[in-house]
């Protein structure tokens, strides 16, 4: 039996998860780690959707509409693990990935053009939304009837938390963007460094079995059929 080391409650908010602190929305080396993996070791963690749970399973699109996106992109974690020191690269081997009991759902949606706007607002100004149920590796909706595909289940975000070092760099950075053209965006950036003990923190999954190897990055995505 793998041991599950982060259990989410899906009829519950964010912040009255069972353990407190268990889901943020911050890349952050003040975060405490709510779990400890030792090398090797094979574990669960599961999470809720991005919205962390803000979007439901039926047919009324107000949760689109109404949606609050200053608590998005939750994560779950941090995970320490054992003998991790800043500079260190992290494996993470992938095992299987599946939706919680029960829970054997998703959606897309179209933001309203006065709360998140997607990118074709002009043409698709209303929030709309479509409810997906998951038969093995294939997905059908209700709201798009005759229509069926088969989904690679895959990580939102994987990622570790940055030292205090790399986060004052981050905001330096991004303050000079700031300052010298606030139409600019951020380049992107590779990071290798992070914290002592590492904060491994995961986004947008339901349920996920993990090895971890404190030997060199590669990510390794296995869609599993449900069995």
């Amino acid at each position: 039996m793998v041991k599950t080391i982060i259990s989410v409650d899906v009829k519950k908010s964010v912040r009255n998860q069972p353990i407190p602190g268990l889901l943020h929305n911050r890349w952050h080396p003040d975060i405490p780690a709510v779990a400890t993996v030792a090398e090797n070791e094979v574990f669960r963690v599961e999470c809720l959707d991005w919205t962390g749970g803000q979007i439901r399973n039926d047919d009324d699109a107000r949760d689109i509409l109404e949606v609050d996106l200053s608590q998005i992109h939750n994560l779950s974690g941090p995970i320490a693990v054992e003998g991790a020191e800043p500079g260190d690269a992290l494996e993470v081997e992938i095992l299987e990935i599946q939706p919680l009991n029960g829970e054997e759902w998703g959606y897309t949606g179209i933001f309203d053009k006065d709360n998140g706007a997607s990118f074709l607002h002009d043409l698709f100004p209303k929030a709309t939304k479509a409810i997906w149920d998951f038969h093995g590796i294939y997905a059908t909706s209700r709201h798009l009837p005759g229509i069926k595909f088969a989904g690679l289940i895959h990580p939102g975000i994987l990622g570790t938390a940055p030292s205090r070092e790399l986060l004052d760099t981050w905001n330096k950075r991004e303050q000079e963007i700031i300052d010298s053209s606030n139409n600019r965006l951020p380049p992107g950036k590779i990071i290798k460094k992070f914290k002592q003990g590492c904060k491994f923190i995961i986004l947008q999954l339901l349920s996920l079995q993990i090895k971890m190897e404190h030997l060199w990055v590669s990510w390794k995505d296995q869609m599993m059929q449900k069995k």
